[in-house]
C-alpha cells in the first residue's frame, strides 16, 4: 500500500467513526423522553387528606417515570376557584382537578343519583361502587361525554350539619325551615340543602369561613376533617350527625391531556392515584373516628339528630322532584344499591 492510499485509507476510517458516533448522538437525543407537565389546582386547605393526596400522587408519579412526568400542585384555591376550575379542566387550561357527581351531573344527568342524600350506606359501600368495575364504566361514559375523565374515586369524608347558634337544636328537617346553608353552586348541590329541610345558599368554599363568622349564612355541610382543617369550629357551635352524604371526590384528568399520554405513562398515573387513595381515605376514616372528642373540648354541641326523620325527608324530596330523579338510570340505581346489601 502506498503512502497515499494508507493516508487516504486513514481518512476514511476516522470519518465514518464521526459520521457513526455523530448518528448514535443524534439517535440519543432522539430516543430521550419528552417532558410532561401535570397542574393540579384545588381549593383544598394544607392540612386536608386530599391536599395531601395529591403530593402523595405527584411523588409516586415522578419516581415512576423517573422524572418525566411532573406534577405541579396548587391547593387553597391558589389558581382557580372551586367553579372556575370545573370550567378550566373541561376547556384544557388546566389538567386535573377533583370533582364529584354534583359537579358532573350538570353534564351527565344520571350522576345526580350519586349527589343525592342518602345514596351510600358507608364508606365501603361507595368505595366499591366508585373504585370497582362499575366506576370504570361510569367514568369512561364522563370522559366520552364531558371531555374529562375520573381517574378513581377518593373518600373525602361523610358530610354533617355544622351550624352557628340559630336559637334553637336541629333535630329533625323541620327544625332546619328558614337556614342559610352554605351550598356549592350547583343544581344538585343545592337541591340537597332543600332535601335536608334548609334554605340553600351558594357560596365558594374560600368564602364560607367569613360567610359564618359574620352571619350572613347559618352553616355548611362538609365532612368533619374538612371542618376542623378549615377551622369552621371557630365559628360555629353545633355539629348535627345526619350522616347525610358519604362523599367521593374525584381526581380527574382532562381528557386530551390522558389521550397524549402512553399506555405505560397511564398505567403508572393510575399507580399513583391508587397511592393517593389510600392515604387520602386512610386519614379520613381515622380523623372521623377522633374528631368528636376535639370538638367538643372546643366547646362545640354535638347533636345526634333523628336521622331517620332525614332520610324519608330527603328520600320524598327526591322522588318527588322528577327535574331531579326523573334523569336517574334506575337500573344503574338497583344495581349500585345491592353493593350495599
Amino acid at each position: 500500500m502506498t503512502k497515499k492510499i494508507f493516508i487516504l485509507f486513514v481518512a476514511l476510517v476516522m470519518l465514518a467513526s464521526f459520521t457513526f458516533a455523530t448518528g448514535q448522538a443524534e439517535k440519543g437525543k432522539q430516543a430521550a423522553p419528552k417532558k410532561i407537565k401535570i397542574v393540579w389546582s384545588s381549593v383544598s386547605v394544607p392540612n386536608d387528606a386530599h391536599t395531601k393526596a395529591m403530593y402523595v400522587f405527584k411523588n409516586t408519579l415522578e419516581k415512576l417515570t423517573n422524572g418525566q412526568v411532573e406534577v405541579s400542585i396548587f391547593p387553597s384555591g391558589q389558581l382557580f376557584t372551586q367553579e372556575a376550575a370545573q370550567a378550566a379542566i373541561r376547556k384544557g387550561t388546566l389538567d386535573m382537578v377533583y370533582t364529584g357527581p354534583n359537579w358532573l351531573a350538570q353534564y351527565v344527568p344520571y350522576m345526580s343519583m350519586f349527589a343525592a342524600a342518602y345514596m351510600f350506606k358507608d364508606y365501603n359501600h361507595m368505595t366499591k361502587t366508585f373504585n370497582g368495575p362499575i366506576g370504570k364504566k361510569i367514568f369512561a361514559d364522563i370522559a366520552k361525554k364531558t371531555g374529562v375523565r375520573p381517574l378513581g374515586a377518593f373518600y373525602l369524608g361523610t358530610r354533617e350539619l355544622d351550624l352557628r347558634d340559630i336559637g334553637r337544636v336541629v333535630r329533625t328537617p323541620a327544625d332546619m325551615k328558614g337556614v342559610k346553608l352554605r351550598m356549592p353552586n350547583t343544581p344538585t348541590w343545592l337541591f340537597m340543602g332543600k332535601a335536608l329541610g334548609a334554605n340553600p345558599t351558594p357560596l365558594s368554599f374560600t368564602e364560607v369561613y367569613l360567610a359564618l363568622k359574620t352571619g350572613t349564612i347559618d352553616g355548611q355541610d362538609n365532612p368533619l376533617p374538612t371542618d376542623k382543617n378549615a377551622k369552621f369550629y371557630e365559628v360555629t357551635k353545633y355539629i348535627i350527625l345526619t350522616d347525610h352524604y358519604i362523599n367521593p371526590i374525584f381526581p380527574t384528568i382532562n381528557e386530551k391531556k390522558w389521550e397524549s399520554l402512553s399506555p405505560d405513562i397511564q398505567a403508572k398515573v393510575y399507580k399513583a392515584v391508587e397511592a393517593a387513595r389510600k392515604v387520602c381515605d386512610d386519614t379520613n376514616l381515622k380523623a372521623e373516628s377522633e374528631l368528636l372528642a376535639f370538638f367538643k373540648s372546643k366547646g362545640m354541641v354535638i347533636v345526634k339528630p333523628d336521622k331517620e326523620a332525614f332520610i324519608k325527608y330527603a328520600q320524598k324530596m327526591y322522588l318527588d322532584n322528577k327535574q331531579i330523579s326523573g334523569s336517574w338510570n334506575m337500573k344503574l340505581f338497583k344495581e349500585v344499591q345491592a353493593l350495599g346489601k
